[in-house]
């Protein structure tokens, strides 16, 4: 049997309707997983048709995670073996430079993250399981324009570190992935832009956009055997953008 062979295993991915959470759930289901997702839409079908969201073969729930009670009393299947926290969200336009905005955007990037790893511990103490954070490379350096974002994101990989360390006795690898540039909905402000585009293109020496399937192997691969002995550690995974 591979080590990325996860047959036999249970997965929740927050914020896996679309984008980077769709690509990992998809690589998950591929791999003989059951499947879960979280999303913020009333059910799949309203996701029927949009570009970056398959919801086949996966179990949907609607869940607002910026709400802790909507998260604590959200039901949860028998088993949970890898949970994914890939929400997220961002305001553009100054959005975060105004408190209401702030707050909105540190409630889903990193505020959710700590309800929901609450919420799943016992669940993933019991079967020895694999939690991974999504954050970002934002985390690593100044995001002109979106403050709540960055500081959001740099939460999370501290985070990160801090569950990997008092979760570890538990059984229970903590690790994460920063994404780099990719084309999701979050930001097309860049990718619908041609000279925006052009100019991000320039600093990322492989010189393309990362794809949700790159960053579901770093996912699948952080969750399987191979890396038994990683804890607490953030995955940078972008084409080389921050070198």
């Amino acid at each position: 049997m591979s080590d990325l062979d996860f047959s036999g295993k249970t997965v929740l991915v927050v914020g896996g309707s679309s984008g980077i959470g769709n690509g990992i759930a998809q690589a998950f289901r591929a791999r003989g997983a059951d499947v879960h997702v979280w999303g913020t839409r009333a059910s799949a079908e309203n996701y029927a048709g949009e570009e970056g969201s398959d919801l086949a073969w996966l179990t949907y729930q609607q869940v607002d995670v910026s709400d802790t009670e909507a998260v604590a009393k959200a039901s949860a299947p028998d088993r949970l073996d890898v949970l994914v926290l890939a929400q997220g969200t961002v305001l553009y336009r100054r959005g975060e430079f105004e408190m209401e905005g702030f707050r909105k955007v540190v409630a889903v990037n990193l505020d959710s993250l700590m309800a929901c790893a609450l919420r799943f511990h016992d669940l993933l103490k019991a079967s020895g399981g694999s939690l991974i954070t999504i954050s970002s490379t934002a985390a690593y350096h100044a995001t002109r324009g979106n403050p709540a974002y960055n500081a959001s994101k740099a939460g999370a990989v501290a985070l990160t570190r801090t569950l990997g360390q008092a979760w570890a006795a538990d059984g229970i690898r903590v690790n994460g992935v920063a994404p780099g540039l990719v084309a999701t909905k979050l930001t097309r402000v860049t990718t619908d832009n041609p000279e925006r585009l052009e100019g991000a293109l320039r600093g990322i020496p492989l010189g393309r956009l990362g794809t949700p399937e790159d960053m579901a192997g770093a996912v699948l691969f952080l969750a399987s055997p191979l890396a038994a002995y990683i804890v607490g550690q953030t995955i940078t995974v972008d084409g080389g953008l921050l070198l």
